[in-house]
């Protein structure tokens, strides 16, 4: 069997892709963006290259609603045959693949990990009801463990162990977005907390789209954000499993969301009436922090 020889890419075309990756990443990544300048050169390009696949992937879900119904199951397929042919070296088309293929071929990252992020992007086409925690769990896997588990290759580990615990991270991550995110998605036709654990505390859909909140519905959040704060800890030991030089931008990403699930937490999750986030300047006070603890 012959294998087929990826074509080498040309110098600038391929400086060029990762210049248009750390445009799309300065943007947008937000929480993402500032973990990333805690590494070296190297890392932080590649961060970015597959942030920017992240990003278009995501944006694929987000035509206007009169034109999914016709063409969005078209457009995602059609990227992921460009997916495969990017990761296979044919870098045509969109910027992002140059810097994309080379990024992936570096590090060693796992095809199949693009296809399960795809397949989170495909499963958000329309209105979805979970039913269960391990439906949920499934989900958060689709969308942010397998993000977890390609970063964790960027970042560099020295044990398997390392993939599950990225894999929980992600799935701490994820919750704590879903959280943050329970009026606007319900609003969207998209209720991520699973119809178990809403029947059990006698809240219903209608109730997160009106913005009610009341004690149930706080006791119903506390439960969710506890389940997020056990995958936090059980995560925890992933720091000592990656390459010391790394160790920082994790910290910061960590940091970050878990302050997040605080900020939810402190205003008796008022996610129903405002938006909670983690301000800029808590950001970089998290960065500086970050920064002070890089080896030397």
């Amino acid at each position: 069997m012959s294998t087929a020889i990826a074509p080498v890419l040309n110098t600038s075309s391929l400086q060029e892709s990762y210049a248009y990756c750390r445009d799309i990443a300065r943007k947008r990544a937000k929480n993402f963006y500032y973990s990333f300048l805690l590494l070296e050169k190297p890392q932080r390009d590649a961060m970015c290259a597959i942030y920017a696949f992240m990003r278009e992937c995501d944006d694929l879900s987000d035509e206007p609603a009169a034109e999914r119904k016709a063409s969005l199951h078209e457009t995602i397929a059609r990227w992921r045959v460009q997916t495969e042919h990017a990761l296979n070296g044919e870098v045509a088309g969109s910027p992002i693949w140059p810097a994309f293929h080379d990024t992936v071929k570096r590090y060693a990252i796992p095809h199949r990990f693009f296809h399960e992020m795809i397949d989170g992007v495909t499963s958000d086409l329309d209105p979805r009801e979970i039913c269960t925690f391990a439906e949920l769990y499934k989900y958060c896997y689709q969308v942010a463990s397998v993000v977890g588990l390609t970063i964790v290759h960027i970042f560099g580990f020295n044990s398997p162990r390392a993939l599950l615990l990225a894999e929980k991270c992600g799935i701490a991550f994820q919750l704590t977005n879903i959280l943050r995110d329970v009026r606007e998605d319900a609003q969207l036709g998209r209720v991520y907390l699973p119809t178990d654990d809403l029947n059990r505390f006698g809240i219903s859909r209608q109730q997160l789209e009106s913005g009610t909140e009341n004690e149930t519905f706080r006791d119903f959040m506390r439960f969710e954000a506890q389940r997020a704060r056990t995958y936090y800890d059980e995560s925890a030991p992933l720091a000592g499993l990656i390459d010391p030089k790394s160790r920082a931008s994790l910290w910061a990403l960590r940091t970050i969301y878990m302050q997040l699930l605080s900020n939810l937490e402190q205003s008796g999750f008022s996610v129903l009436s405002r938006r909670i986030n983690v301000p800029t300047r808590s950001k970089i006070l998290i960065l500086l922090r970050a920064f002070l603890r890089r080896p030397q």
